[in-house]
């Protein structure tokens, strides 16, 4: 992978990050709210963070399910201002029926943000430009859909089990060892 395709992908500084930010290899996650099975790596990702010290996780609001998806994805990428994006991530994945602003005000009630202030930060331009370049990322490479996963130089595409990601650390860890 280019050196310059690898930085925008795991260093922007519009994306958040779970787990160790200065980790030793770095997994990302390209996802949709209203992605079912984006809903169901939620607990396979928090699993994953929390049983790997050495684990940098990148998440990448890609909104492909439309305007009700980048109101989500606004609103969970806002909750950051606020020091609850994790919280905010898992109550909008919680949520009954499809993510929209609706369910994302709901989110943020459930995890005591101040909603004044997620609706203004929500039109942050970082937000914006978050969402444009996980867009043009996603494009660049070619992926096929939500969730999608990279880490090292390996990509994946659909529902994968903890294990499964495992490996696809592991494997990162090892080409950066060869190489």
């Amino acid at each position: 992978m280019p050196e310059e395709l690898r930085k925008a992908l795991e260093r922007d500084p519009n994306a958040p990050v779970l787990g160790n930010p200065d980790g030793d290899v770095t997994l990302t996650e390209f996802f949709d709210y209203n992605c079912p099975f984006c809903r169901k790596m939620v607990d396979p990702i928090h699993r994953l963070i929390s049983s790997d010290p050495g684990l940098r996780v990148v998440f990448r609001e890609w909104p492909v399910f439309g305007a009700d998806s980048e109101e989500a994805a606004r609103a969970s990428l806002a909750a950051l201002d606020q020091g609850k994006y994790w919280q905010m991530h898992r109550a909008l994945f919680s949520q009954r029926g499809m993510a929209n602003l609706g369910t994302a005000r709901r989110a943020a009630e459930q995890v005591g943000l101040d909603w004044t202030r997620l609706q203004r930060d929500m039109q942050a331009d970082r937000i914006e430009q978050h969402i444009t370049t996980s867009f043009r990322l996603a494009d660049h490479m070619g992926l096929a859909g939500t969730p999608s996963f990279i880490a090292g130089d390996e990509g994946a595409f659909g529902q994968y089990s903890l294990d499964d990601l495992r490996g696809m650390v592991r494997r990162a860890r090892q080409t950066l060892a060869d190489g």
